[in-house]
């Protein structure tokens, strides 16, 4: 079990963990999120280890994680992850962290061609650890932790720095630390969906099958998921425990106009209709009576785009099949999807692609430019795919 002094609860000892990071070139971190227990997540714990220490920080006590910052943008301090790109964007949404020179485990093991990749099945193959899966779901907001909890957590990182070790070790020996690195500089980027947030469609348009709606039925969409929202919102839990989206879509698609209406609808159960059902059946004639809402269309690539979007796509699998490893190891979507767009026809051109640095345009640009410039004969068909 983690002993008490690895709990990191107040300020002195955010204090005294800061100073001891400083001291250390590599440190494992990972994070606990309540994603699945309030209506807008956040980060509950911050682990770190290094061979010899494991610490637990709770971000609930501590007002202020701000002398944290250093260490998180230090470019002489290693921070390994396992599956880096969340808690990248987590934490850089809650405490506007930077981030430097990171390793990230799952990405390396991916990099080497691994066959699985998750970390409980890497650490009982390359240590014989069991991993426990019974806090996977755990409100990590609720407090007091158990030991146990505590005990989880800690896991996650505990062997981190070890298994880095090993996988630098392959890297090198496998020539693959040069790629390995430049993926780890563009995770350490990520930023999630956050600053697109001011332009993408309303969110009820995510809801599957709402673009198949009439307009009409759109609108009822809108006003139920609005509903949905607030109440949400108003509980702090996740819209999904107020009601689920296959439940939304039926209450569009039937148009409830009493309360005897939704006993038969699936997921209206006795205690639903009892909380929500006077609202329901107001939002549902909101709904009926505002104007109707038409599926935001996207905005469409050219067929030239298309057409070299393709190519490069096949291109990519064909070369990772070849390696055996997943086609985004070779060159991340972000990437084919702005070679597509410029279609770059030198080498100068190449480093305008954000996402297609030094160790990929050695490697691949030739390969890359002679794909840009293959015309399509005159009447092949140009179906996109976007995966």
């Amino acid at each position: 079990m983690l002993s008490p002094s690895g709990l990191v609860a107040d300020t002195d000892s955010l204090g005294r963990l800061v100073r001891a990071l400083a001291l250390d070139p590599i440190v494992a971190v990972d994070t606990e999120s309540n994603s699945l227990h309030a209506y807008r997540e956040q980060v509950c714990l911050i682990q770190f280890s290094t061979l010899t220490v494991d610490y637990i920080v709770d971000p609930i006590r501590l007002p202020d994680l701000s002398s944290l910052a250093p260490f998180f943008a230090n470019p002489g301090q290693q921070k390994v992850f396992h599956a880096a790109e969340n808690d990248i964007v987590c934490l850089r949404r809650d405490y506007h962290f930077e981030f430097a020179n990171i390793f990230d485990t799952m990405s390396a093991a991916r990099t080497l061609g691994w066959p699985q990749v998750g970390l409980a099945a890497i650490l009982d193959t390359q240590f014989g650890v069991k991993m426990s899966k019974k806090y996977q779901r755990a409100d990590w907001k609720r407090r007091p932790l158990t030991p146990e909890q505590l005990d989880y957590a800690r896991l996650d990182t505990h062997y981190l720095v070890a298994l880095r070790d090993k996988q630098f070790e392959a890297l090198t020996a496998s020539g693959r630390w040069p790629e390995a690195e430049e993926e780890f500089v563009r995770l350490a980027r990520l930023r999630g969906d956050a600053d697109d947030a001011g332009q993408a469609p309303p969110a009820f348009w995510r809801v599957k099958g709402a673009r198949d709606l009439s307009p009409e039925r759109a609108a009822v969409l809108e006003a139920l998921f609005a509903y949905r929202e607030q109440q949400a919102e108003r509980i702090d839990q996740p819209p999904f425990k107020v009601m689920g989206e296959a439940t939304l879509m039926e209450l569009v698609r039937r148009a409830p106009t009493c309360a005897e209406d939704l006993q038969t609808v699936p997921g209206m159960t006795p205690d639903q209709i009892r909380r929500h059902g006077h609202a329901v059946l107001h939002a549902v004639q909101q709904g009926l009576h505002a104007p109707g809402q038409r599926a935001p269309q996207a905005d469409r690539e050219s067929d030239e785009v298309r057409d070299r979007y393709d190519r490069l796509h096949t291109w990519r699998k064909e070369r990772a099949r070849a390696r055996g490893v997943e086609s985004d190891v070779i060159l991340p979507r972000t990437a084919l999807l702005d070679l597509a767009r410029r279609a770059p026809s030198s080498r100068d051109e190449l480093t305008l692609i954000v996402d297609l640095g030094p160790w990929r345009r050695e490697t691949y640009g030739e390969e890359i430019l002679a794909v840009l410039s293959r015309a399509t004969p005159m009447g092949t068909p140009t179906g996109t795919t976007t995966d």
